[in-house]
């Protein structure tokens, strides 16, 4: 459990409970991870955020108002926890301007009034897809692995097989029979 710091985040200004971290270039990564829990006021507007990080707001239990417009909002599965926070706020407020950027297609449509499944769809599961292709190529390393094996034991048979062949069909007595026509064939100067 990540406890709230009772004192004033570095990046923002803060007096008597208004939390100003307005126009600070701040993105989602180089947002605080928590506000003092006597916020009354956040001011998150005119930065460059495209999504609060999951709980951000719910450690703030006296929390009036959070500013939130003129923010890149990204309107994917990034979004789903400050939609969420949006649609349980009694105070109209905190829910004005703040509008999707992207996707192209939800660009200007205000956060809170999204369908959840349109942002679901929007999502890019790249992790899924990772793990899908993933299993696909040991699929297939498997399956050229017990290939390779079947050629092997294939051969080894064959090979076993030849010189079981050879052995049988090669007897001593051939050999003192090669050993005499060698002989003969060297005495006659060939």
């Amino acid at each position: 459990m990540v406890v709230a710091p009772a004192a004033c985040p570095q990046v923002c200004s803060c007096n008597a409970g208004v939390m100003d971290c307005s126009k600070r270039g701040l993105t989602t990564a180089t947002l605080p991870s928590s506000f003092p829990p006597h916020t009354t006021e956040l001011l998150l507007n005119d930065n460059h955020l495209t999504a609060l990080p999951n709980g951000l707001l719910d450690s703030l239990p006296v929390l009036r108002l959070a500013v939130l417009h003129a923010n890149p909002w990204s309107c994917d599965c990034g979004i789903l926890y400050l939609r969420g926070w949006l649609l349980k706020q009694r105070n109209g407020t905190s829910m004005r301007n703040v509008t999707c950027s992207s996707p192209a297609h939800l660009r200007g449509r205000m956060v809170v009034y999204l369908v959840e499944q349109e942002l679901l769809e929007s999502c890019r599961y790249w992790p899924c897809n990772l793990a899908l292709a993933s299993q696909i190529s040991l699929f297939i390393f498997i399956i050229v692995q017990v290939l390779l094996l079947a050629s092997v034991i294939l051969f080894l048979r064959r090979f076993e097989r030849l010189t079981r062949t050879a052995a049988e069909t090669f007897t001593p007595e051939d050999d003192a029979t090669l050993s005499n026509e060698y002989v003969m064939l060297k005495d006659r100067g060939m």
